[in-house]
């Protein structure tokens, strides 16, 4: 009867730990590798950094008011142009079904 208990009590041990490294290995939660860090310098003037000193410079832009205009146009374009194209498109669906 003792060694009948003794194995009753050892099994709910073992059961107890493996339970507990279970719980432990199973934990939720958010999990995400480290950022990259910028190394190097602190003046960032590597080829990847080349353009942002004078990116917003409009004024010093070669061909300014040809490039402006265009993207200008070409943005009012796409805005007007795919909607419509959009109603059109989806009339046709319509019509054909």
């Amino acid at each position: 009867m003792a060694l009948n208990t003794g194995l009753r009590s050892l099994s709910s041990k073992l059961l107890v730990s493996v339970d507990s490294s279970l719980a432990k290995s199973a934990q939720r939660g958010f999990h995400s590798t480290g950022a990259k860090r910028m190394g190097g310098h602190g003046g960032h003037d590597e080829p990847a950094y080349l353009h942002s000193k004078h990116m917003y410079n409009l004024d010093r832009m070669k061909n300014q008011k040809l490039t402006m205009t265009l993207g200008v146009f070409t943005a009012f374009s796409i805005g007007v142009g795919v909607p419509i194209y959009a109603v059109i498109f989806q009339q046709k669906k319509t019509a054909s079904g």
